[in-house]
């Protein structure tokens, strides 16, 4: 299969260090033989430190967003150095880049593009964009809840649920630079749009990436 996947930043350095790094280059090279592999990396703590420290210092939204694309980015060439020879040595700044690197064959590692856009937006155009057939959003919680399940012991998780449903749910939700949610609306009008298989998934086992490929686990975002 053709598949895109979002690591969240929080999940790939919640700890500043290498470990989880490594953890999913080896799982993504153990895939690398069998599917064609895009994956997109978000910004995390640093990135939000970063943007409340030129917020601070009364920098633009758009300027903020700026410098969270610039630390996705930091983080996207740390898991290039994890991967090795089997990923694409640079970072596409563009979705027509990275279509073009595909074609050396190797895992293709990117970051943010735009400002406004987040990195799971950048994801679901990503995987428009290649025709993947399968998109896997690594996240920090089990799948998608109606609310915050860290905050509400009472959030309704959903094992199945189409892009029209999760907009609801999010609608009128913040969308300053450095915020999230499990994805923009961007995100979610392009998994209207395309029909592309989403799962929403646990990232903090990496093991969960090949439990998504298999289908067993997380939420499936299921096509209109």
């Amino acid at each position: 299969m053709r598949i895109v996947i979002t690591i969240g930043g929080s999940i790939i350095i919640s700890e500043f260090s290498h470990e989880m790094f490594r953890a999913y280059a080896d799982i993504l090279n153990s895939l690398r033989d069998e599917h064609d592999l895009f994956v997109v990396v978000g910004g995390g703590r640093p990135a939000r430190d970063y943007i409340g420290v030129a917020r601070e210092l009364g920098a633009s939204e758009a300027r903020c967003d700026d410098i969270g694309i610039d630390v996705t980015r930091l983080n996207a060439r740390l898991l290039i150095t994890a991967l090795g020879d089997s990923a694409y040595p640079g970072v596409p700044e563009n979705f027509r880049e990275a279509l073009e690197v595909a074609a050396t064959g190797r895992i293709v590692v990117m970051g943010g593009t735009e400002p406004a856009h987040s990195t799971d937006a950048v994801g679901a155009i990503l995987a428009e964009t290649v025709e993947a057939d399968l998109m896997i959003n690594l996240t920090s919680v089990d799948g998608f809840y109606d609310r915050d399940p860290a905050k509400y012991p009472d959030a309704r998780f959903y094992p199945e649920i189409t892009a029209s449903e999760m907009l609801e749910h999010l609608r009128g939700s913040d969308v300053r630079a450095g915020t999230y949610e499990f994805f923009d609306h961007t995100a979610l009008h392009m998994i209207r749009r395309s029909g592309i298989r989403t799962m929403i998934v646990n990232g903090n086992d990496p093991e969960n990436l090949l439990r998504a490929i298999d289908g067993e686990i997380g939420t499936t975002v299921i096509p209109e």
